[in-house]
């Protein structure tokens, strides 16, 4: 079988330490010469093997889209460079079949000097376009990039939303085999990213092969059907980008008795220490079904007194987007007084009204004065599954809420002046 993408055995590392390349700066010289003038003898640091990506292999069909996931270092970004042949591997070898459209950095492959419109037909040469190819698609280029006045003018006058609405365009736009996409929704404003986002499922649905990196989860379980998730260079889950995705989050989840038990006695200020939630409806500890009654409770140390409290919850999606919150705070009657000791504080959800997804619960001890007194982001987070009988629009197009509701179809009267029954003759 014939693969887009085969990633084998690939190994990457890099030398740490100020000993770790042969070259030196102007700086490191002179600072060099100054230390054996006065008899100082400077002893670089030792020189140790970093592995960003060890034994690494996998392989993509034509027309996938996959996300590759995983937290800060974990060598995302390094396996997008050995597939896209920037990076040479230390071990083995990744193969890549067709034209390969790249946006792994804001502007990358550039020139300043040139115009907007010099470095579309420039970029479109080194993906091995023909200049008719590139003409025929430039229209749309600017139009999606939004630079239309400033085509002719040189790069280097742009800001770098400009030239990265530039980039992307003309990643996207000049018809690539393979897409490497690298976090390029995490920049640009919101109308930017959706558009982008748009682009991409559009490659997505031409049949491309596309391989997206991002931290947003949300969005790789939209785009992209497979995910692939990496830890310390590794390959640690690969699959159904739903499962990945939670996998990912489980990850995340910290050790509770890591820290050892809490004693009051060693608190200064309020601090919430735990939580969980009950639901007829639970599936798991923290996963519950779509629109469920549950409770939500959080345990709450306070040191020592505390006047006119109240508590406040909010859920929010993976795109950090706050999609429900919870408040005691109405009226200053309705505030409690606190003295010191534990705290059951619990919240009651007679239907959650939430779609589908990943959620993080952040949980803020507030007073009436609006001071900010303590905040917790509880992990881990919450995990919201479709109720069966739902008449939600199935992933990955679902909404945040989920609503009661009903689904007909009826004939409907003509405006034409004909009855149903005539228009079907």
């Amino acid at each position: 079988m014939t693969y887009a993408i085969e990633v084998q055995d690939v190994s990457k590392s890099y030398l740490r330490g100020s000993g770790a390349y042969r070259y030196q700066t102007l700086r490191d010289t002179i600072a060099a010469g100054a230390a054996r003038l006065v008899g100082k003898k400077r002893t670089p640091e030792p020189r140790t093997r970093f592995w960003a990506l060890n034994d690494v292999s996998f392989q993509l069909n034509e027309g996938e889209t996959t996300g590759l996931i995983g937290r800060n270092g974990a060598g995302k970004t390094t396996m997008l460079k050995v597939i896209a042949r920037i990076t040479r591997p230390t071990k083995g070898r990744a193969l890549i079949r067709g034209r390969v459209g790249s946006l792994l950095e804001v502007g990358t492959g550039f020139h300043p000097e040139l115009t907007g419109r010099e470095n579309v037909l420039f970029n479109g040469a080194v993906l091995g376009m023909r200049r008719a190819e590139v003409l025929r698609k430039f229209d749309e280029i600017v139009e999606f990039a939004q630079i239309a006045d400033f085509i002719d003018t040189p790069v280097k006058r742009y800001s770098s939303g400009m030239s990265m609405r530039l980039a992307f365009s003309v990643a996207a736009h000049l018809e690539p085999e393979v897409m490497l996409v690298d976090e390029v929704l995490a920049v640009g404003d919101n109308e930017f990213q959706r558009r982008c986002l748009n682009r991409i499922i559009d490659i997505a649905e031409e049949g491309r092969t596309v391989v997206f990196v991002s931290h947003n989860m949300g969005t790789v379980e939209r785009v992209c059907n497979r995910a692939i998730l990496l830890r310390d260079g590794e390959v640690v889950a690969d699959g159904p980008a739903q499962d990945v995705v939670h996998h990912y989050h489980s990850l995340a989840i910290p050790d509770a008795d890591a820290a050892g038990p809490v004693s009051i006695d060693d608190l200064e200020a309020p601090r919430f220490l735990r939580w969980k939630m009950d639901s007829p409806e639970a599936v798991g500890e923290y996963t519950v079904v779509s629109g469920a009654g549950c409770t939500i409770t959080f345990t709450l140390a306070v040191p020592k007194p505390m006047r006119d409290a109240f508590v406040g919850m909010g859920m929010y999606t993976d795109a950090n987007v706050l999609a429900m919150a919870l408040s005691g705070y109405d009226l200053a009657g309705e505030c409690i007084d606190l003295e010191r000791g534990l705290y059951d504080v619990s919240f009651h959800v007679p239907s959650l009204p939430l779609g589908r997804g990943r959620y993080h619960v952040r949980v803020s001890l507030l007073q009436f004065n609006g001071a900010r007194v303590a905040s917790w982001n509880a992990a881990p987070g919450l995990e919201i599954v479709r109720r069966r009988e739902s008449t939600q629009i199935p992933p990955p197009l679902e909404g945040i809420l989920v609503t009661d509701g009903r689904f007909t179809v009826a004939p409907a009267a003509s405006e034409l002046g004909a009855s149903p029954a005539d228009l079907r003759r």
